[in-house]
């Protein structure tokens, strides 16, 4: 990857809830050279079933993709493979015990080709960036963006936010197999950002606000502006618990030519 580097960073807040129930990791691949990832997971349940249904999305991406190859595998197969495995356990959890764990789950995998893959469950939220300036982000799979789907709500009528909270897909639900939506981006370069982000912070914000302050600030910087930003605005509402996980492309640093005197020889 000699036309950019990676930058990345995380960060969490466990907003007024009693615990911390979202999880959030950066992985490289020992099996794929150049390869990383990036998953957030937001459990949801009562008492440490949320906890364990994300750390069970966490757990699996980290072992599928130390077995991943690109000789061998495909991307989009194995995020899909991610969250399907992912979902069966925390369904087994769910039968063995009587309790209802789920999670949501978001991942990025960007590949030394300069190709972007990722994939979401739930109303966790990917959003990429060029520059400052958003250039996309996934769209939540919950009761009120099915209805604006149909026809039956207009993106404008804010009367339904509190069914953006209704999710009608998550990991751990009640179907046999999950909904994931994959998506890719090729031609990554410097300048480029992504933001992986749980419910807990996408409200407070509009994309040009997250785009302006991840465009001019290291991936560390804008994590804390962010989740300081949020908590400031949840003010009062029993915030959610906050979690991101932000890649950042930059350009390397230029090469320094090394000259030394053997290498030198005198015209003569």
């Amino acid at each position: 990857m000699s036309h950019y580097k990676i930058e990345a960073a995380t960060g969490q807040h466990i907003g007024d809830r009693e615990e911390q129930q979202d999880r959030v990791a950066l992985f490289a691949a020992p099996r794929a050279a150049g390869y990383m990832m990036a998953v957030l997971a937001d459990g949801r349940g009562a008492g440490m079933g949320g906890q364990q249904a994300a750390e069970q999305v966490i757990r699996t991406a980290r072992q599928v993709f130390e077995q991943f190859s690109p000789l061998t595998d495909d991307v989009d197969t194995m995020l899909a493979g991610i969250a399907q495995e992912a979902h069966t356990m925390i369904s087994l959890v769910r039968i063995t015990s009587g309790e209802r764990p789920q999670s949501t789950m978001v991942a990025l995998v960007l590949t030394p080709e300069g190709v972007a893959h990722w994939a979401h469950a739930g109303n966790s939220r990917l959003y990429r960036f060029s520059g400052p300036n958003p250039a996309f982000r996934t769209t939540d799979h919950s009761y009120r963006e099915k209805l604006i789907a149909d026809g039956n709500l207009s993106p404008d009528d804010h009367g339904g936010e509190k069914l953006s909270r209704l999710l009608i897909n998550t990991l751990g639900g009640a179907s046999a197999n999950v909904t994931v939506t994959a998506g890719r981006h090729a031609g990554l370069k410097a300048g480029d950002s992504f933001l992986l982000c749980s419910d807990g912070l996408s409200p407070y914000f509009t994309d040009a606000e997250l785009g302006a302050a991840i465009g001019m600030r290291s991936p560390r910087e804008a994590s804390e502006l962010l989740i300081a930003k949020a908590r400031e605005r949840s003010a009062g509402r029993r915030a959610d618990n906050c979690s991101l996980a932000l890649v950042r492309l930059v350009a390397p640093p230029p090469e320094k030519k090394d000259y030394k005197a053997e290498g030198i020889r005198r015209a003569v």
